[in-house]
């Protein structure tokens, strides 16, 4: 309950608020002029192909979306004070986590859903699998679960906005590299390719197929870095 109670909490926040808009509107109109670029540039093409390269840009505008909203969940409160009510009220520090990331994640869900008229335009000289729809999308809120779940994590390192926005950036670009130098590394390093965030489990979804070594890789990162923001909670009631 007292879960649900933080998400709402957290949700209406963003609703009430110009930032949640402004980041939500910038980065849908991102997209659409990636998308609208893709669609002018690419000349003759399939349509799987028009889709699954529309889900390459999806995968880094709902990252940096997940991110920046994510932002504000900790680094806000600690800023203005508010924390000290979270911090001293009867609710577990993991539920206060997992409340900001629903909420995170509610507002990555709205995201998505106001740039699904993107692949639908493809629809007007060609045609898409909604099974490749659905697993795409599927994909993108995977990836927007972990990125919110990063994003809390720095948001709990800093009581400034632009640091914890600067230090999720650091932490999933650091991903990334690692994810690229395992692929030219030997064992028992070449492990570290598991970690890159696109290359070694998007592109599956990206072409319409769920696999579950893609699923498991994006939940278990939610869930460790969900647990790490827990972990500074819990350091900071101890204070």
């Amino acid at each position: 309950m007292n879960v649900f109670l933080v998400a709402r909490r957290d949700l209406a926040a963003y609703l009430n608020s110009a930032s949640g808009y402004i980041i939500v509107a910038a980065l849908t109109f991102v997209l659409g002029l990636l998308f609208n670029a893709l669609s002018y540039f690419a000349g003759p093409a399939y349509s799987h192909e028009l889709l699954e390269a529309f889900f390459t840009y999806a995968f880094g505008t709902t990252l940096t979306t997940a991110v920046f909203l994510s932002m504000r969940s900790f680094a806000e409160e600690a800023s203005q004070g508010t924390d000290v009510l979270l911090e001293t009220a009867p609710i577990r520090p993991g539920e206060i986590v997992l409340g900001k990331y629903l909420a995170g994640l509610g507002m990555i869900s709205i995201f998505l859903m106001l740039t699904l008229y993107m692949p639908f335009l493809i629809l007007w000289n060609g045609k898409i699998a909604i099974g490749h729809l659905v697993v795409g999308y599927f994909g993108l809120l995977l990836v927007g679960s972990a990125g919110t779940a990063i994003g809390n994590f720095g948001s709990s390192l800093s009581k400034s906005q632009v640091v914890a926005v600067v230090l999720s950036g650091v932490m999933v670009t650091v991903m990334m590299i690692l994810g690229e130098i395992g692929q030219f590394s030997d064992a028992p390093l070449d492990a570290i390719h598991y970690l890159d965030l696109f290359d070694t489990h998007f592109p599956a979804f990206q072409s319409g197929r769920l696999e579950l070594s893609g699923v498991v890789f994006y939940l278990s990162t939610t869930a460790v870095f969900l647990w790490m923001t827990t972990q500074v909670l819990k350091g900071r009631r101890w204070q």
